[in-house]
This record gives structure tokens, sequence and C-alpha cells, in this order.
């Protein structure tokens, strides 16, 4: 690939990978730009879920080291949301997504105006609605699923089950959504590595510029907490379900 082009894919990666890790929805940027520059859709899928995951994995690291993730009680929402995306990668082939364009539009502008009009969402956690060792795992496959089936908001998805079932602060609930992402991620991967689909070149190209954007935005978040993060999540999601509508 021209030099011009993987530069500009590293800038690109760097600001995906920033947005992803405060609210989600880095594909939204990353996956437009590598259609523009020629790569095929399924290539770009896949060299997007590459890319993602480089970026995912640097946020989901800096989040734990700050001390917002406890491993132990995610471990079984990890294996349901590994097992889900595995599934929906698999299976996507022959389920109709029609309705998923309609549908998922709604819920993310949903998502939007909860964020925007709740006044109880802060950094601070709040009693929990289900118990999350027991409804995590559930909801981690479902919602991994659907990421491996289709995927756009699957951020925002993870990020308000965490808040509004298991009673985290948005900080905290970002943290457990980036361990989730990569989780979805890394399966699709399983599948998409094999069979040649990742375009190499473009995928380090942006995952060094993710690796950079997953730890700035990390780190944004983590500082400035749901004053930053509540209207970026607001922003994120109604773009997406712009872009769904619009799309078809």
């Amino acid at each position: 690939m021209d030099p011009l082009v993987l530069l500009f894919l590293v800038g690109a990666g760097l600001f995906a990978g920033f947005v992803d890790a405060v609210a989600g929805g880095g594909g939204l940027v990353a996956l437009p730009v590598l259609l523009s520059v020629g790569i095929p859709p399924v290539s770009a899928l896949a060299t997007n879920k590459f890319q993602g995951a480089t970026g995912t994995a640097m946020a989901a690291f800096t989040y734990w080291h700050g001390g917002y993730v406890d491993l132990r009680k995610l471990l079984f929402a990890i294996v349901g949301t590994f097992a889900g995306a595995y599934l929906g990668a698999m299976l996507v082939r022959q389920i109709d997504t029609g309705a998923l364009r309609v549908l998922v539009p709604i819920a993310l502008i949903a998502i939007a105006i909860y964020f925007m009009f709740a006044p109880q969402l802060g950094n601070d956690s709040r009693a929990a609605r289900l118990s999350m060792p027991l409804f995590a795992p559930v909801a981690g496959f479902l919602i991994g699923f659907y990421d491996g089936v289709f995927g756009p908001g699957t951020g925002s998805f993870f990020t308000i089950v965490f808040i509004s079932l298991f009673g985290m602060g948005v900080v905290r609930a970002s943290a457990h959504t980036k361990m989730l992402n990569l989780t979805s991620n890394l399966a699709a991967l399983v599948l998409f590595i094999p069979a040649g689909n990742v375009v190499w070149p473009a995928a380090i190209a942006m995952g060094l510029g993710q690796l950079a954007g997953g730890f700035l935005g990390a780190r944004t978040g983590i500082r400035y907490g749901a004053k930053f993060i509540k209207p970026l999540v607001v922003l994120v999601s109604v773009a997406m379900a712009a872009r769904l509508l619009l799309a078809r």
C-alpha cells in the first residue's frame, strides 16, 4: 500500500481508538475509512476487527491498570461473550439482518436519550438491579452474538447494561465494556484470520494508531469521568443511528 495511505490509516486509527475507548463506536470511523481506500467489504470488516481489537486491548489494559475492572467477577461474562460472538460470526450468512437495520437505530436513539436525561448517571456505583455473576454471562452472550452478526452499537449496549442493570458508574461501565468488546473482536478474528480476510498492512497501520488512541481515550475517560463520557456516548449513538438509517 502507498506510504501516504498507510500514514492516513495511522491517523484514522488514532482517532477511532480514542472515540472507542471513551464511548464505543470506533468502527463508525474506521470501517468507512477502510472502504474508502479500496479494501473490499469482507476484508474491511475483518481488518476493522483486528485494528479495533488493538485499540480496545490498550484501553482495556489502561482501565484495568487503573483499578476499574475486576477480572474475577467478569470471567464468566468473558466466556459468554466469546461464545456468543463466535456463534454469531459463524451463523451470519444464514441470518437475515434486515430487521436489525430498523431496530438497532431505535435502540441507539433510546440509549442517547437515556444518557441525556438520566440525572443519576455519574461516576459513583449504585445498587445493582440484577446479580452480575449470574446475569452478566447471559448479557455477554446475547450482545456478543449481536456483534458477531451485525455489530454497530455493541459498545453502547454493553455500557447501558453495566449501568442500568449492574449499578456501575459511567467510568467503570466503560472499563468493563472494553473488556467484553475485546473478547467479541477476538472471537470474530478466530474465524477471519484463518480465512485470509485481514489486509495486514492496513490492519497494522491502523493498529498502531489504535494503540495510542486507546490509551489516550481511556486516560481521558478516567480523568474527566461522566461529564466527558456522557455527551460522547450520546453523540456516537446518534451518529451510528443516523448512519444505519441513511444506509438503508
